[in-house]
């Protein structure tokens, strides 16, 4: 199966675009302006269905379930946390859609155990990556934003923040910065396997550190009350996030 992707043409204005998109939504998951019972088998498979966002085990056991339904949160650093999340969701059986990162691998989303026909891509909006991703709330469970390096100040974020929270949709932004985010993720990588001190060998797995800070972080042993750290391993032929 495949993921849908957002055509890259140009449309004679921005009215005319966020429609189409509208109804692009429409026609793949019939969620966008309905009800969200069709999600029940995702909903079944969260901690807390009201509240938490699915992670992968690894991830929950060292961060805790730091995503919740209806938040902003920031990722930084390696790709791969990002896609972790995208693959979490889908798998559980939610929908989550990727705005405005065009060098996004959707194999490594694969290789995370995504699934595909409940994954939307937007590689380039055409217009306010930001717009279009208000526009995806009302039809998603996670999604995805891509801000090209810039930073949304907590003044504009105002609408997005509170449409975020009356959708349960929440909202991971990468390549960029949200102000008043409600969690910050940091992910490093630390190191490979399968290669030699001298740098010879095959990878077969990337190390990486993932920290969380912010009002939604749980407290660490001896870390101030608003963050913690955690690590965590991306391994295995599946890039998938193990404990450390």
């Amino acid at each position: 199966m495949t993921a849908v992707t957002a055509a890259d043409e140009m449309l004679v204005n921005r009215a005319d675009q966020l429609q189409k998109l509208r109804q692009q939504m429409a026609a793949i998951s019939g969620k966008v302006g309905g009800d969200r019972s069709s999600a029940g088998r995702f909903h079944e498979a969260l901690p807390d269905a009201q509240s938490l966002l699915p992670v992968s085990d690894a991830l929950a056991s060292s961060i805790g379930h730091v995503l919740r339904r209806g938040t902003v949160a920031v990722a930084s650093g390696a790709r791969s946390l990002p896609l972790d999340v995208v693959a979490s969701v889908t798998a559980a059986g939610g929908y989550a859609a990727i705005v405005g990162m065009p060098e996004v691998s959707v194999l490594a989303a694969v290789e995370k155990g995504a699934d595909l026909s409940r994954l939307a891509l937007i590689p380039r909006p055409g217009l306010s990556a930001v717009e279009v991703a208000s526009v995806l709330m009302d039809g998603m469970d996670l999604v995805v934003l891509g801000l090209g390096g810039r930073k949304v100040t907590s003044t504009s974020a105002r609408a997005m923040v509170a449409r975020a929270h009356s959708n349960g949709c929440t909202l991971l932004v990468a390549e960029g910065d949200w102000e008043g985010a409600a969690v910050r993720l940091q992910a490093r990588v630390t190191g490979y396997d399968g290669v030699s001190a001298c740098g010879l060998g095959r990878i077969r797995g990337v190390r990486t550190t993932v920290r969380a800070t912010g009002r939604r972080a749980p407290r660490a042993a001896g870390a101030a009350a608003s963050s913690s750290r955690a690590a965590g391993e991306v391994c295995g032929s599946r890039g998938s996030i193990r404990s450390a």
